[in-house]
């Protein structure tokens, strides 16, 4: 690691969160979300296939093709947050990456994508911003995705994220709700990122390793889980690795058993978690899995981090996907939607 040189601004103190740490508590959004109205159907030629039902990582509606039957589905998505990081370029890539994400834990391809910027512009540099944007605008150039525009407010709190369109295979898709008994479960990326976010922010110090991971793409990933024939995954990001678990696994009507000494951590994310460095949004994850949660004899410390709030974590997919661990199994629904051994 290594600490950030002297700069006259470091947007991480201009924001009461950092990055999807900032996200509404999952139970409180769940309470709101349960109380709309059904949605009336939508128009027979453009069947919605997700929606807000499971609380999966993106919709998607069918298109209609000249043959009758859809050849390929629209994901729409938007996500963004407050800075994560300090440096401008290093958060415009983060929150691109992040926001894409969602895209391939559907198992789609990101086509196009308008930025969301929030700037408070007589407090901060509009050269910050366009830092910002240049970021976003890498990410999303490597992800062979075209950025068309975008929407910017004053605000008192600068904000940045992306609204993205993408195409995927309405038969092959990666859901929330399609996992089954007996499949295995793989994470992509390590877990640790928000108590190192969090760190950063009271610190200063730089953290290389959680820098190059929120800057992954979930590309290859997403491409790799498809080829293996999975169904079933979702991205780790705001609501933890339990979190996002425990909704996958509530979906599918299964229960996910977790081997702990199987998931990976970045190198000094354990360290942090000693040190205190733990958001808010990771202590109401917590809080709101534990009902649901067998966590056996898990001490304090892993349980902070497998509900640790993740900033463009990695994909939880059911199956096998060369290159990453397996974390556990799904198996028959038992009393919990999650069990820790």
């Amino acid at each position: 690691m290594t600490t950030l040189p002297g700069t006259p601004f470091r947007l991480t103190q201009f924001a009461h969160g950092g990055g999807c740490a900032c996200k509404i508590p999952p139970g409180e959004l769940e309470e709101v979300l349960g109380a709309l109205a059904a949605p009336p159907p939508a128009p027979s030629d453009t069947p919605l296939l997700v929606g807000l039902a499971t609380g999966d990582d993106a919709a998607v509606v069918a298109l209609p093709a000249p043959g009758g039957d859809s050849a390929q589905a629209l994901v729409a998505t938007a996500d963004f947050f407050t800075p994560v990081v300090d440096d401008p370029y290093d958060w415009g890539r983060i929150a691109a990456a992040n926001a894409l994400s969602d895209v391939y834990a559907m198992g789609g391809r990101p086509v196009l994508a308008v930025n969301l910027l929030s700037w408070p512009r007589d407090v901060l540099p509009f050269d910050l911003a366009r830092e910002v944007l240049r970021g976003g605008l890498d990410i999303a150039t490597e992800a062979g995705c075209h950025v068309g525009g975008g929407h910017s407010v004053d605000d008192p709190e600068p904000k940045y994220g992306m609204a993205v369109t993408g195409l995927a295979d309405p038969r092959r898709l990666l859901r929330n709700d399609a996992g089954r008994p007996g499949l295995p479960l793989s994470l992509t990326k390590p877990l640790g990122l928000g108590v190192l976010n969090n760190r950063h922010k009271a610190t200063g110090e730089r953290f290389e390793q959680a820098v190059a991971t929120m800057v992954a793409l979930n590309r290859d990933a997403s491409a790799a889980a498809l080829a293996a024939g999975a169904s079933c995954a979702t991205d780790v990001t705001g609501f933890g690795f339990l979190g996002h678990l425990h909704k996958l696994a509530r979906a599918s009507g299964v229960t996910a058993v977790v081997d702990t000494a199987a998931v990976p951590y970045l190198e000094g994310a354990r360290e942090a978690v000693r040190e205190g460095y733990v958001s808010g949004g990771t202590r109401r994850n917590l809080e709101w899995v534990a009902p649901f949660t067998d966590f056996g004899d898990t001490d304090a410390d892993t349980r902070l981090l497998l509900a640790d709030a993740q900033t463009s974590g990695g994909l939880l997919v059911a199956g096998e996907v060369p290159g990453a661990p397996v974390v556990g199994e799904l198996v028959p629904r038992g009393p919990h939607s999650v069990v820790l051994r």
